[in-house]
């Protein structure tokens, strides 16, 4: 019988300061989907992340959308997509009609290939064709090689709308990422950094797509005495007393992001030794929030220990964690579609693990996940040798 007390894989962690907003939007009966909770929580976003206009709205996801119908996908344009991602980064594209073709990761940072991602542009040339967008990916807090890829964009007049979902707090050379590309995504979904229980924002620099994105998201209402609409809108705006949590944590983003930091050097520090086992790093110029810890298992040197087996341990001994993101190519609703491919998401897909990186985590709770993966290992080495001693006896 499981007596531990669980460790979740990244759950919400609250602060002292969400409450006083919440209150505050009750007492002055702001529960809409405006008021001042939504004004500040725009101005901390756009602060923070160093662009003019930020728009906070129900999803991560709903922000993928309006970004692509605010960049004018629609019906049979090409959209190209982060192959190794959740499917939320994808299923946008299908909303709009519009074809994803996906694009393999590299194995430095795991997201988008740019090499990949020019053979996908120059193919689409040759074929008198454009992509109409291109969606990267910080995967897991992990910096994409932006300034190659937003060099790529820049000669092929594409636009980049870059999927920070699970990345704030993370920059790449000084650029917070969600500030890099065209339109920047981030989500407040209650497993990621920071919380509003659920959420996102669309960031940019350009006024008229800001302007286009508020009015699309509340319906598009014309500015009438009467409800007058000219396109079809969403219901799409954060609510204001969710934005009063999204004011909280935004107050104490870098602690934790911080922590996040921490509990990645520990899972190293008990970790990095056992062959077989290995942590993606930053790049230089490049500083994860370490949103997730995640590392590769090579069966072939842990005894034959797979990813799947830990997870499984991991989970008996009341310990969360989780799978890498399945690619999209493998995903069955998305099998139709092309892709340009090393075979690397499937290789991560195949070896990865995410392991419980919560923010309040203690040094102890890390070291009672690493035990029992290293515990797991050493069995498994040990009964590989005896069995390898048993047969050379017998011979």
């Amino acid at each position: 019988m499981i007596t531990q007390k669980r460790i979740w894989l990244s759950p919400p962690h609250m602060s002292e300061n969400e409450q006083h907003y919440i209150q505050d939007a009750f007492k002055s009966n702001w529960i809409a989907p405006t008021g001042p909770n939504i004004d500040a929580f725009e101005s901390q976003i756009a602060s923070f992340i160093g662009v003019q206009h930020v728009t906070a709205l129900t999803s991560g996801t709903s922000a993928l959308h309006l970004a692509l119908v605010t960049l004018g996908v629609t019906q049979g344009d090409v959209v190209l997509c982060q192959d190794l991602t959740f499917a939320a980064s994808a299923f946008p594209i299908v909303y709009q009609g519009a074809e994803p073709i996906f694009i393999d990761s590299e194995l430095d940072t795991w997201n988008m290939d740019p090499v990949l991602l020019r053979k996908a542009l120059e193919d689409l040339q040759d074929s008198g064709k454009k992509a109409a967008a291109i969606v990267v990916v910080h995967l897991y807090g992990m910096p994409a090689k932006m300034d190659e890829i937003m060099d790529i964009a820049a000669e092929f007049h594409v636009p980049v709308i870059e999927d920070a979902a699970e990345a704030i707090g993370s920059m790449h050379h000084g650029a917070k990422c969600g500030g890099i590309g065209t339109v920047g995504v981030l989500s407040f979904n209650g497993n990621k950094i920071i919380t509003t229980s659920g959420g996102g924002a669309f960031l940019t620099r350009n006024k008229k797509l800001i302007d286009h994105a508020r009015y699309l998201s509340t319906q598009s209402k014309g500015q009438t005495p009467y409800y007058h609409h000219l396109e079809i809108g969403f219901n799409y705006k954060m609510s204001n007393v969710l934005a009063g949590i999204g004011r909280g944590q935004m107050e104490i983003l870098p602690e934790r992001v911080e922590a996040r930091r921490q509990i990645f050097n520990e899972y190293k520090k008990h970790l990095l030794g056992i062959e077989g086992i290995t942590f993606t790093e930053e790049l230089k110029g490049a500083f994860s929030n370490r949103w997730l810890t995640t590392i590769l298992i090579n069966p072939g040197l842990t005894g034959g220990v797979t990813n799947e087996e830990i997870r499984l341990k991991l989970e008996s001994e009341n310990i969360e964690s989780r799978p890498i993101w399945k690619p999209m190519h493998l995903q069955p609703v998305f099998s139709k579609y092309k892709i340009y491919s090393e075979g690397n998401a499937t290789y991560l897909f195949d070896l990865g693990l995410c392991l419980p990186s919560g923010s309040a985590m203690t040094k102890d709770e890390v070291a009672r996940v690493c035990t029992v993966i290293k515990t797991l290992i050493s069995l498994k080495l040990s009964n590989l040798k005896f069995k390898q001693l048993d047969k050379i006896i017998q011979k």
